[in-house]
């Protein structure tokens, strides 16, 4: 197709099914991610009454005095930050996966590697986004617990974004002169 002169590649000369085997890696991680993570959180819902935390309440204790299951709610971002702004974070992890999209070539989503560091932070956004359409909120569930620090709750589409953060950064700095 010709514009002005110049030609324009429409597609990127490949059947879709082709593209999308392209980010194979990705698209398996990803969707690994979030079908974990909603599984887990509806094996919480389940099993726990919501807001049940701590020992007494009904809390499954993993590891005594380290882990526990808990069901909390969360309806700002990681600790908590942003607390009752879940549209505004909804909003903004669409944009996200949207700009993930649109820049996934810039971003070297062709390599297998950060396929599968943008499949783990794709896919724990997916799951996140998920509860906070479907609930308004956040479930998070895995209460660590180290002396007196307690970590805040978290779940597992939290920890596929900051695995996938992580190891993305680590690549990219491994590969800096």
């Amino acid at each position: 197709m010709s514009a002005g002169g110049v030609e324009i590649e429409v597609g990127g000369g490949k059947p879709p099914g082709r593209r999308l085997l392209a980010y194979r890696w990705l698209l398996l991680v990803g969707a690994a991610v979030a079908v974990l993570d909603q599984l887990t959180k509806a094996w919480i819902m389940r099993r726990l009454a919501f807001d049940t935390y701590g020992e007494g309440t009904g809390a499954i204790t993993v590891v005594r005095g380290f882990l526990y299951l808990v069901h909390r709610g969360n309806t700002g971002a990681a600790w908590s930050l942003f607390l009752g702004r879940s549209v505004p974070l909804a909003i903004f992890a669409s944009v996200t996966l949207a700009a993930i999209f649109v820049w996934r070539h810039t971003l070297g989503l062709k390599a297998a590697s950060n396929q599968v560091c943008f499949g783990l932070l794709c896919g724990g956004i997916v799951g996140n986004l998920t509860d906070r359409l479907r609930h308004g909120y956040v479930t998070d569930f895995i209460d660590v617990h180290i002396g007196r620090y307690v970590y805040p709750t978290f779940n597992v589409a939290d920890c596929g974004i900051c695995v996938g953060i992580g190891l993305y950064l680590v690549m990219s700095l491994r590969k800096s002169p």
